[in-house]
């Protein structure tokens, strides 16, 4: 099973690292110096109102797509697992996993990247904000799911073919996912869902919902899951599976915490 992660917005570049913290690089280089160039032609302006950030976002995301290189080192770059600060990272903990944690992490966790196209965990990235909504225009078309096309599916595909029943467990968001074509990818897809008691119904709370998606990405992990029916156990901060809820492809996980 390869399961699905979407970067996250906040990055950490200053929490020091293991000095013996193996990487990889990223295997979109060339995609991601593409986009880059594109980028560069840009002002803080045109920035600023392409993505809906604040002047002060776009000054910085400006200077980072102008220090951008196709060489990447320990100067540079973090390992992406690292670097991504989001919900769905405090959730993940990474940096609490074992060496043999993010080994096996490195072979079934694959994250989206606007800029990077599909980042392993411990691919070295350079700090760089690009959603993949973004309506970024290239020589590809107007967005980046049309930059992107086929290749990031067929990307999994590859990653999916020494198993005999593929399974790709979708535990990003929706704008992220879109950039995986269906009917380019060869494997059964499941989706988590994670609701929360609130207001007398179950409903999905975003800030909650992300953070269950790291959690349920460190389960996978920590118990080296193989099989759909294995997520089923997922069980941190609260979270029971759902019988009821849930269909072989979307399986409903819900929680009823003491303040609700």
């Amino acid at each position: 099973m390869l399961f699905l992660l979407s970067p996250a917005k906040s990055l950490d570049y200053d929490t020091p690292l293991p000095a013996d913290l193996p990487h990889t690089l990223p295997q979109f280089v060339p995609d991601s110096k593409v986009l880059i160039e594109v980028l560069r032609q840009k002002s803080p302006q045109d920035v600023a109102s392409l993505m809906s950030i604040s002047d002060t976002l776009a000054g910085l995301n400006v200077a980072r797509y102008a220090a951008w290189s196709p060489r990447f080192s320990a100067k540079n770059s973090r390992q992406a697992v690292m670097a991504f600060n989001g919900d769905v990272y405090e959730g993940l903990q990474a940096h609490s996993l074992s060496a043999d944690d993010l080994a096996w992490a490195q072979d079934h966790v694959a994250i989206l990247s606007g800029l990077y196209g599909v980042l392993r965990p411990l691919d070295w990235m350079q700090p760089y904000r690009l959603e993949m909504g973004t309506r970024l225009a290239t020589g590809a078309g107007s967005n980046l799911y049309q930059f992107w096309g086929k290749r990031i599916a067929e990307h999994l595909n590859k990653q999916l073919r020494a198993d005999t029943t593929p399974v790709v467990v979708n535990l990003a968001s929706q704008e992220y996912f879109k950039s995986v074509d269906l009917k380019a990818l060869k494997a059964r897809v499941i989706e988590c869902v994670f609701e929360d008691y609130k207001g007398g119904q179950y409903k999905i709370i975003s800030f909650y919902a992300k953070r269950a998606r790291g959690l349920m990405a460190r389960y996978a992990i920590e118990h080296r899951l193989s099989t759909p029916h294995q997520l089923e156990g997922f069980n941190l901060d609260g979270y029971a599976w759902h019988a009821g809820s849930s269909t072989p492809e979307r399986l409903v996980f819900r929680r009823r915490t003491a303040e609700n």
